[in-house]
């Protein structure tokens, strides 16, 4: 991919991606960066998808606000999860079968219980809680997990495939 085209799409991805998550940040659970990340990284590959989801994870500061907890949470995540679905899709061919897409939603899922796990470590070490604390954290995370699996669920299930093909055209 000629340099210019490559930082066209990664930059408009970004756009994208921050503008998904703005549109929807009012309802708790309900998010299609997901779903948009993994298309792009099973497509585009891990270099790409790294450099998105730090990109991402940096720029969002500007939307959401400066919060250290949520920047160091995101600078973690994205890039294992860029890995992950990169890996998966060079590992496919960048080509769903049925089964390859059943895979992907059930990825999909693990990988939001792993952001939940992840952010039910970091921000109580971040801010100190104690055990209780944390516990407490742990539990109210599954207020907005458990949305956030199905809505997971119905997003990659229906936008995966048209995303990956549009992807293809795109180039």
């Amino acid at each position: 991919m000629k340099r210019t085209k490559e930082l066209a799409i990664i930059g408009l991805f970004v756009a994208l991606l921050i503008g998904g998550q703005f549109a929807l940040s009012a309802v708790s659970g309900i998010e299609v960066v997901t779903v948009l990340l993994i298309s792009f990284c099973f497509y585009y590959g891990v270099r790409r998808g790294v450099l998105v989801g730090v990109a991402f994870s940096l720029l969002r500061c500007l939307v959401f606000g400066f919060f250290p907890s949520v920047l160091i949470l995101y600078l973690v995540y994205y890039p294992i999860f860029a890995v992950v679905f990169g890996l998966v899709g060079q590992k496919f061919n960048h080509t769903l079968t049925p089964k390859r897409h059943v895979f992907l939603v059930a990825l999909g899922v693990v990988m939001v219980v792993l952001f939940t796990a992840l952010d039910n470590v970091v921000t109580p070490l971040y801010y100190g809680f104690n055990k209780d604390e944390s516990a407490a954290y742990a539990v109210a995370s599954l207020s907005t997990m458990l949305p956030q699996i199905l809505c997971n669920i119905l997003t990659l299930s229906a936008l995966l495939r048209p995303l990956v093909k549009l992807y293809k055209r795109v180039g």
